[in-house]
């Protein structure tokens, strides 16, 4: 028997697998194909706004998607470079090939963890919770709990044109027989949509008309115990779109699934397919592209916000009538998967199943998107699956030290209605929640679960104490004179402040005020602190905010509670808290729609059955 079985190994199976065993879990990783484990379907990056920030967080846990982006790094690239720190998103194009042999290879170093190849067709369930799966083969796996991150492949289906066919990703089949066991289950589940694009020969576009978008000059990595970047970078390139393209995606809407009502399934908003924006914004003359090369020893080109599905006669025109792509050939059309998910709405917070209890679920199957929101889900899940398992305590991200956390308490509470997409603006907490901080504000929980490596856990002690050391300098007193005379404008009124007080003001930085300790430190370290100098009067206001919604969150509600019988309650309130079943009266604040008279109520009725 094993502790716990993980079925898929996209991005949020292998990070569930690896976390599990990293807490000293048994674990068994189901995939149809051995050789897939840890493929990027669609875009071959890692990262970028509120993206960035997940990654950063699943490696402040050990996790591998940070190490892996850096491993196949070709293209490093700092978005929104020009405005705040809190909402710069880190952003890694990868070379495809590379980051699923780097998954592959760190997966193989941990001990307790099974690759097994097969497909799952049934979930075995004993005395109302999971008990293990079956094989397509008639093999019995035992275990003591179940992660299904099966992706886009739960009764998936491919779209191109008129024709389809069953399939999670091209020329891979769906897990057909799972999904219909799932339904059968009475479990709340909806159809979703995504796609991706047409992939380009790269030598048939001519690069010298498009504009050049070069790796970034600053040494950064995704993950610092990435000590540099070991590959070399390239070029990615910018085109647009023209109205002669516009006209070639109008004049096929008829072949469309999307239009046709072949696909009756939402996509992503905000990353929808390139007939959709053609439609949604008729007034637009263009649509920017990036041009994203896939490999250092592979010539396919990724081309960005070209995502489609229609038939591939129609999308050799539509590449063609691109600047710099008037010769270009296409190697594997673009096309669209239509997949189940279930309604995250019936997931207690660590991911499990309500209904289901030893049934964790993560990725796409819980209707988000991206490949970071899936290995943030897979993450947690992963650790509360060996958790329980392993008899301790579960382990909760909440949304004021995460963006993790973040998502999995929108899912949890409000459902999709679309794939879910994480952006710094969902964040409330963002000022404290930044890319650079993440081991900061994650270190002392992840270390508390058990899932460090030993060269993890001393490269965060240190970085604490290099932190405290840091910051003890920084309290060395300066007068405003004496910084008059660096040319920094000041007061002339004899007052006295603390380097750190003086680092909050934009553009002072360390280097130019204290030269002499500036040297002393790591410039991830520095960049660190200076950023906590600069928003320390805002963090100050947000950890009242904070420390009021951890109060509300000290107040249980059951997850049986009968809201019918809340007096004073509409019949909205009891329609949107029924299906949200908050645990907290914080978590019931934070249902859309829910309003301040309905949580008077609720905390009334609560003290009034505890008296």
């Amino acid at each position: 028997m094993f502790d716990v079985i993980v079925i898929g190994a996209g991005h949020a199976g292998t990070e569930a697998a690896a976390a599990a065993a990293r807490c000293g879990a048994s674990v068994a990783l189901v995939t149809f194909d051995k050789r897939q484990i840890g493929a990027m379907s669609c875009n071959p990056a890692i990262g970028g706004l509120g993206k960035g920030h997940i990654v950063r967080e699943i490696d402040a846990f050990d996790g591998l998607m940070a190490r892996a982006s850096d491993a196949a790094a070709i293209h490093y690239r700092m978005l929104n470079r020009s405005k705040g720190a809190a909402v710069r998103g880190p952003r890694v194009q990868a070379d495809r090939r590379r980051y699923a042999s780097a998954i592959q290879e760190m997966l193989t170093r941990l001990l307790p963890l099974t690759v097994i190849e097969g497909e799952v067709d049934r979930l075995f369930v004993a005395g109302g919770r999971v008990t293990g799966v079956s094989l397509n083969d008639g093999s019995h796996i035992p275990a003591r709990t179940v992660v299904l991150a099966t992706g886009t492949f739960l009764g998936a289906k491919l779209y191109r044109g008129a024709s389809s066919e069953a399939g999670g990703r091209i020329g891979e089949r769906a897990a057909t027989r799972l999904a219909d066991q799932l339904r059968a289950l009475d479990l709340p589940m909806a159809r979703l949509k995504t796609g991706t694009p047409p992939r380009i020969d790269g030598r048939t576009i001519n690069w010298a008309r498009l504009e050049r978008q070069p790796s970034d000059n600053e040494p950064w990595t995704m993950s610092p115990m990435a000590h540099r970047r070991v590959l070399p970078q390239v070029a990615c390139a910018v085109t647009r779109t023209n109205e002669r393209t516009h006209a070639i995606v109008r004049e096929n809407l008829n072949q469309s699934p999307m239009f046709t009502g072949a696909i009756g399934a939402r996509g992503p908003r905000y990353c929808p397919s390139f007939e959709d924006k053609v439609v949604r914004f008729g007034d637009r003359d263009w649509h920017q592209l990036f041009l994203e090369p896939e490999g250092l020893d592979d010539h396919l080109v990724y081309p960005n916000g070209l995502s489609t599905s229609l038939p591939a006669a129609v999308q050799e025109e539509i590449v063609r009538s691109i600047d710099g792509l008037e010769r270009a050939e296409i190697v594997l059309p673009g096309y669209a998967v239509e997949y189940d998910h279930v309604d995250p709405r019936a997931l207690r917070p660590t991911l499990e199943m309500a209904r289901l209890p030893g049934l964790y679920l993560a990725g796409q199957v819980n209707g988000t998107t991206g490949y970071e929101e899936a290995g943030g889900q897979g993450l947690v899940a992963g650790l509360n699956a060996a958790a329980q398992a392993l008899d301790r305590a579960p382990v909760i991200l909440d949304r004021a030290t995460s963006y993790i956390g973040v998502m999995i308490d929108d899912l949890t509470l409000q459902g999709v209605s679309e794939p879910y997409r994480m952006l710094t603006a969902r964040a409330e907490f963002r000022l404290a929640l930044r890319a650079d901080n993440a081991e900061e504000r994650l270190g002392a929980l992840a270390e508390s679960t058990g899932c460090l490596s030993a060269e993890r856990a001393a490269h965060q002690t240190e970085r604490r104490g290099t932190i405290a050391r840091l910051n003890e300098a920084l309290s060395e007193m300066r007068t405003a004179h004496e910084m008059s005379g660096l040319g920094i404008t000041a007061s002339a009124d004899g007052s006295r402040r603390t380097l750190a007080e003086w680092l909050s003001r934009d553009g002072v930085e360390l280097a130019f005020v204290a030269p002499e300790i500036a040297a002393s430190y790591p410039a991830s370290v520095i960049d660190t602190v200076t950023q906590d100098a600069r928003y320390a009067p805002y963090l100050t206001r947000q950890a009242e905010e904070v420390a009021r919604m951890r109060m509300d969150e000290t107040i249980s509600l059951s997850e049986h509670l009968d809201y019918a019988s809340v007096p004073g309650l509409s019949a909205e309130m009891i329609e949107r808290l029924s299906r949200a079943t908050p645990p907290s009266l914080g978590a019931a604040a934070r249902v859309q729609g829910v309003t301040p008279a309905a949580l008077s109520a609720i905390l009334l009725h609560v003290r009034r059955r505890a008296a």
